[in-house]
């Protein structure tokens, strides 16, 4: 019997459903395991009142501390934040917040290891756990951890420690393992594990009759993500101005996207450009199986479920050359660009004068599964777990 915490801030809540789905449906995957017990610890970061009453945090100090979510036992206790000026003692005050309850936890049910699904501040403050607790820990690096917050003054530091300090580390691509090499972090820890992709969910379409059901005539272009900076939606407005026949789908939400309205209608394409929200992920499906392309110039990533996603509708995709992206996009996948609108409308155009067969697209998601992804975490986790 392998028991299992799994602690991760990145999980949906029923405020923030599309939060984390991608740790949810591999959480569920290993719990569904022969041989696995498994409980969720997901921490609410909230300031001290009267800023927890502020709209975007009083919703969430609504939640329940604990739930039953989709069969899983979900902790979600508190932990206090300072937003912007107090995010390097996030992690520390984490884990003073959550020792009693871990030990509680612990006297019904004693874990095996700790498997945490993100860097920071998870990371560091499962490595005070672990401590505290005298069990094993695995992190798992999923991007951003590493290439953002990896070199953040006064976190970073936090970050290698962790890393160091684990008995066994999870890349999300072969390249990310080699950026946390570079942090100084040891490889013979580190293991590349790859995501899984719904292939029943996410599966291919007939592209004119799902095209028409959004009202959308001629090519349809979708990105997908959060609208900060850092994924590159502004990239993909400009292309689109090179694109004359084109409709983008913006799909997520985030701070940037008053600045992304206003680009758009500077550039004369917002009559072309839908800004759809955060969707529920049965949505983002449809919307990725209708589009001809799938756009991601983000300026990094560690191997990004919207590509994999997107290829199992069929859909090609055109990204940046940043972390996993030559390993997850090759072929029918789709193409590789540089970080200018301009190349990136060309290769729009080019898939959209010459698109590739669908299956021939699916078939290159085929090598990333959720049966693979689940059996590969138990096969790490008990490694790591054995090492006490």
């Amino acid at each position: 019997m392998l028991r299992v915490l799994t602690l991760s801030t990145l999980f949906p809540n029923a405020v923030q459903p599309t939060l984390g789905v991608f740790v949810e449906r591999q959480t569920l995957g290993l719990a569904a395991l022969p041989g696995v017990e498994l409980e969720v610890v997901s921490p609410v970061g909230l300031p001290r009142w009267p800023l927890s009453r502020h709209p975007h945090y009083a919703a969430r100090a609504a939640l329940p501390l604990l739930e039953e979510w989709k069969g899983l036992t979900v902790h979600r206790p508190r932990f206090p934040v300072v937003p912007v000026i107090g995010q390097r003692w996030s992690a520390r005050a984490m884990a003073r917040a959550l020792l009693p309850l871990l030990r509680e936890i612990k006297a019904r049910f004693p874990f095996d290891v700790i498997d945490v699904e993100f860097f920071w501040p998870d990371g560091p403050a499962g490595m005070i756990l672990a401590k505290r607790l005298g069990v094993p820990l695995s992190i798992k690096a999923r991007g951003a951890d590493i290439l953002f917050w990896g070199s953040r003054p006064g976190i970073g530091a936090q970050i290698l420690a962790a890393g160091q300090a684990a008995d066994g580390l999870l890349a999300v691509s072969a390249a990310l393992k080699q950026d946390m090499v570079r942090l100084g972090m040891p490889a013979d820890k580190i293991a590349v594990h790859y995501t899984g992709v719904d292939l029943d969910r996410f599966e291919p379409r007939d592209r004119t009759r799902a095209k028409a059901a959004l009202g959308i005539d001629g090519p349809l272009i979708a990105t997908v993500g959060a609208l900060i900076e850092r994924k590159g939606q502004r990239l993909a407005i400009e292309a689109l101005a090179r694109l004359h026949d084109a409709t983008l789908l913006l799909v997520g939400d985030g701070p940037d996207r008053k600045a992304l309205e206003r680009h758009a209608r500077r550039l004369g394409v917002a009559h072309r450009v839908r800004f759809l929200g955060a969707r529920p992920h049965g949505e983002v499906a449809a919307l990725m199986a209708a589009a001809d392309v799938l756009v991601a110039p983000s300026r990094s990533e560690g191997l990004a479920n919207v590509w994999v996603e997107a290829m199992a509708c069929g859909t090609p995709v055109v990204a940046s050359a940043v972390g996993g992206a030559a390993e997850a996009i090759g072929g029918a996948g789709g193409g590789l660009v540089d970080l200018d609108g301009e190349a990136i409308a060309g290769a729009v155009r080019a898939l959209l004068d010459d698109p590739p067969d669908q299956q021939q697209v699916r078939d290159a998601a085929h090598k990333f599964s959720w049966d693979k992804n689940s059996r590969a975490l138990f096969e790490h986790l008990s490694r790591a777990a054995a090492r006490v």
